[in-house]
């Protein structure tokens, strides 16, 4: 959990946030234009697992449902000391964003071409779970080539 410390002055200074899943495919298979920090609805269990750094976004996307953000396909497993109030490991679970955000999405996704993905999952400075949403356009397969071409060149012109 992040935590904060205070200094000398009395001022609380902001801890690093805690990365709990990346999905790294997103950016190589969409070209990525806006993102959106959005809290997650959650269940005792999933919190828990999420602490233990277990989550799967590769095949996950968001989706609006009578105005409201979901997080579809996230696989999320069962909590191993978890009883009969266990978590199902792909449930929907809500996204929470500001009205004037929900309504900026929403005008891109019904653009031709645009989708919801999930780019991270982490623990926020307070100790909330976030989801970094990513408004991105699916890149075709030469797309795919000539980016991963350049960012080739761009690391050979560093030296790395």
């Amino acid at each position: 959990m992040a935590k904060s410390s205070s200094s000398k002055n009395g001022q609380k200074l902001k801890t690093k946030e805690v990365l709990v899943g990346e999905n790294r495919k997103a950016r190589h298979e969409y070209e990525i234009t806006d993102s959106f920090e959005a809290g997650m609805v959650l269940r005792g269990t999933e919190v828990k697992v999420l602490r233990q750094g277990q989550i799967s976004l590769a095949e996950a996307y968001a989706r609006f449902k009578d105005d409201q953000l979901y997080l579809i396909n996230a696989n999320i497993p069962e909590y191993s000391h978890g009883n009969q109030q266990n978590h199902e490991p792909k449930r929907w679970r809500k996204l929470l964003l500001k009205r004037k955000e929900l309504e900026k999405l929403k005008e891109q996704t019904q653009m031709k071409g645009l989708t919801l993905v999930p780019l991270r999952v982490f623990f926020g400075a307070k100790g909330y779970a976030k989801c970094l949403i990513g408004v991105g356009r699916g890149r075709k397969t030469h797309d795919k080539r000539s980016h991963l071409k350049e960012k080739d060149l761009k690391r050979e012109m560093r030296g790395d």
